[in-house]
């Protein structure tokens, strides 16, 4: 095959993969480069699932990309024949003026989503593993659930070959430079040169992404499988949820999906240590696991039991918390994706779309003017 193709996407990850898979659809040639094997657990598309919902309390304007990517959520079940999603309905506690809540009442209104307010009293009601405080409220919503990452990644990737992309692991990329009217990708096995370039470094945009100056941080995270004392069987119908506490701490967390004998999913949202991919300390330690027990079990006391097993991730935070999507501003034929600040999966399959959009006519008919990075330089 020619060395030369239509774009080159770099990072065959979450969203690597989906623009990979949308371009190569379009019938654009294309090659994808990926550092490490397909569907690998080194970055941050891994950990057996991903929350999915509407009801966005981050910010109202993320909703119509949320909407969209629901429809190719289905598309992508329907096309690969994998069970990459699952709605189970979600929940999110806490006090009623916290951003958990508050947030998410005012997307659900703004948008017209269905969903329901509930006490204290009707949550534990209806759903009984849940112990949250008097004072605490909730907004519940039918159409969350939760994505499978290495699933949702590994469909993508199988769709891009299929419509033809060249997708090559274990090929780091060591430079990327834009000359002329295209690009050139230099890897140790060679270099490849096409019209366009789109990078999706998810924790490697420091080094990638340097010269947009935007000061992405990465954050080491957590995820634990905790036995409940009950029994798995008994969680296997519960909502995905996100905690607030009084003190603004979050938590996450998911039904058992994963059989009786793989516990239940759960997290702090944004409570890590900062690190590089290089650096970043992948054993989970005895003082962390007491620290997520005894956080989670304030709203389910029936996760007190052992730890099953635990992994990390990393998260690429911008100074807002926001994502960067956009062509790159000092090179034309580049195209970034990057900061997805640790609640980017659900966007997959619409950020693939919005990729694709970007480098081949360089706009896109979706609302990203919050994604551009140039409102981060100065931060």
């Amino acid at each position: 095959m020619s060395d030369t193709y239509d774009v080159i996407v770099i990072g065959l990850g979450g969203m690597g993969s989906a623009a990979a898979y949308h371009l190569a659809a379009r019938g654009h040639r294309v090659l994808g480069l990926e550092r490490f094997t397909p569907a690998h657990d080194r970055g941050s598309s891994h950990g057996g699932s991903r929350i999915i919902r509407q009801s966005y309390f981050e910010d109202p304007a993320y909703v119509p990309l949320l909407l969209r990517a629901y429809e190719l959520w289905e598309q992508l079940a329907r096309d690969s024949g994998d069970e990459v999603y699952r709605l189970t309905g979600g929940l999110y506690v806490g006090p009623a003026e916290s951003l958990t809540v508050a947030g998410s009442i005012r997307a659900s209104r703004e948008w017209g989503l269905p969903h329901r307010i509930m006490d204290s009293a009707e949550i534990r009601g209806a759903f009984p593993n849940f112990a949250p405080d008097p004072h605490f409220i909730g907004l519940y919503e039918q159409q969350a659930g939760f994505a499978r990452p290495e699933l949702t990644v590994g469909a993508h990737l199988e769709l891009a070959a299929r419509a033809g992309a060249d997708l090559r692991f274990g090929e780091q990329v060591e430079q990327w430079k834009q000359s002329g009217g295209g690009v050139t990708v230099t890897t140790a096995a060679g270099s490849y040169t096409a019209g366009q370039l789109v990078i999706c470094p998810g924790a490697w945009a420091p080094k990638l992404l340097a010269d947009l100056g935007i000061g992405i941080e990465i954050e080491r995270q957590v995820m634990y499988w905790l036995d409940p004392v009950v029994g798995t069987a008994k969680f296997e119908n519960d909502p995905i949820y996100i905690a607030e506490n009084d003190e603004g701490a979050q938590i996450y967390g998911f039904p058992a999906v994963d059989g009786p004998d793989g516990g239940v999913k759960t997290a702090f949202f944004r409570k890590g240590l900062l690190c590089t991919p290089e650096t970043i300390d992948r054993e989970v330690h005895a003082d962390e696991i007491t620290e997520m027990r005894t956080r989670v079990t304030e709203l389910l006391p029936a996760l007190a039991g052992r730890l099953l097993h635990a992994a990390t991730c990393m998260y690429s935070n911008t100074a807002d918390q926001h994502f960067v999507i956009a062509r790159h501003p000092a090179h034309t034929a580049v195209t970034v994706a990057c900061g997805f600040s640790g609640h980017g999966f659900k966007f997959v399959p619409v950020v693939g779309e919005i990729l694709a959009d970007l480098a081949m006519t360089g706009g896109t008919r979706h609302p990203i003017d919050l994604f551009a990075p140039q409102r981060l330089v100065s931060l």
